[in-house]
């Protein structure tokens, strides 16, 4: 799915051009907006994954996945543009993520909270890639095997029932036999910092940034507190599939073209309804998800917890010591990635737990 294919006339929409992206930084305040929207707007955009264009895989996306057996027809454009681009990253100490925007959102203000709510999520290939790098992942300095780095290729196809899942092989130069499902979302969302610094593209944050949490699917929505005038949102870090931990590294990144809409919540409103947030939460028509995060993972587990009762008290008036004993009782704890150098948990509060 090429930049502009496919898209309706009218339609908000937002490609993922050199000029509308960042690659290995996010944005701050001071940052120009590409794109301005009314509260409440829905807009298209497209996402670029890192995976096959970063250095150590050849920075040339149509070699990388040729070698892989991709026809040129189907490596995307933009893809190819942004790695042939003058862009010194590792110069610069940047990260790998690629982000489209910022957004703004107008009349958005510090103290509201900015909620992003996932519409639809759309592939634009039919393949992904799952790396491990040293320096990085669950098991560092034991994976990958290898001095260099190791990138799985990961196809998209029908299982016998007809459901599109990934596929693995169990062994260099099979075919793919090892098939798990797809949950597209966006390993990024945010909203800008205050400031003139732009924050690295690995570390998440109170200003959301790369969480990797795999329940924002379509259909499911973040709320960030805003820092800026405008929120400044932005978008990246496409999945296919993650399971929570994202341990090697990276799960199954691969270029998505997602439907957002930007909502803004009041500043008193925000307060009545999740107290005063100490980073992002998302919301599923299941679950509520405070998140917790720190680089030692007790610590980011602590976080959470301490978000989950803060939240229960300011939603629903709980007692802090029944919200406690009820967190213990009933509610998960997941954590989100341990590979961002902050870790992420979230929590999943069930909403029918509290309904009359």
């Amino acid at each position: 799915m090429q930049s502009w294919a496919g898209v309706p006339d009218g339609t908000a929409y937002l490609p993922a051009t050199t000029d509308n992206v960042l690659w290995g930084a996010l944005p701050c305040a001071g940052d120009r907006p590409v794109l301005t929207v009314d509260p409440g707007a829905e807009v298209t955009i497209d996402t670029i994954s890192h995976e096959g264009i970063l250095e150590d895989q050849g920075r040339d996306p149509l070699a990388f996945f040729g070698g892989h057996g991709v026809d040129v027809s189907m490596v995307l454009d933009d893809a190819v543009s942004l790695a042939a681009s003058d862009i010194q990253r590792l110069q610069r100490g940047l990260g790998p993520h690629v982000v489209t925007g910022p957004v703004a959102i107008k009349g958005a203000r510090p103290g509201d909270l900015l909620k992003i709510t996932v519409l639809e999520t759309t592939p634009r290939v039919p393949y992904g890639v799952i790396s491990s790098r040293h320096g990085r992942g669950s098991l560092t300095g034991e994976f990958p095997l290898g001095p260099d780095t190791y990138s799985a290729f990961a196809t998209v196809r029908d299982t016998s029932d007809g459901t599109p899942s990934g596929w693995l092989p169990l062994r260099p130069g099979e075919e793919p036999s090892v098939h798990f499902p797809l949950k597209p979302f966006l390993g990024i969302m945010g909203v800008a910092v205050d400031g003139t610094k732009r924050p690295h593209s690995v570390p998440p944050g109170r200003h959301g940034g790369n969480i990797d949490i795999n329940l924002l699917t379509a259909g499911n929505s973040l709320y960030l507190p805003v820092q800026v005038p405008d929120a400044l949102a932005y978008v990246g870090d496409p999945h296919f599939a993650q399971g929570d931990g994202e341990v090697s590294l990276t799960a199954m990144e691969a270029s998505l073209r997602v439907r957002l809409r930007f909502d803004v919540v009041p500043q008193d409103e925000a307060v009545r309804s999740f107290g005063e947030l100490s980073g992002p939460v998302a919301r599923t028509p299941e679950f509520l998800v405070p998140t917790g995060m720190d680089e030692d993972l007790d610590t980011a587990v602590q976080n959470c917890v301490r978000a989950a009762v803060a939240l229960l008290q300011a939603r629903y008036g709980m007692d802090p010591s029944l919200a406690y004993a009820y967190l213990s009782a009933a509610t998960d704890f997941n954590i989100s990635q341990v590979v961002d150098v902050v870790k992420g948990v979230h929590a999943r509060i069930r909403v029918e737990d509290f309904l009359p």
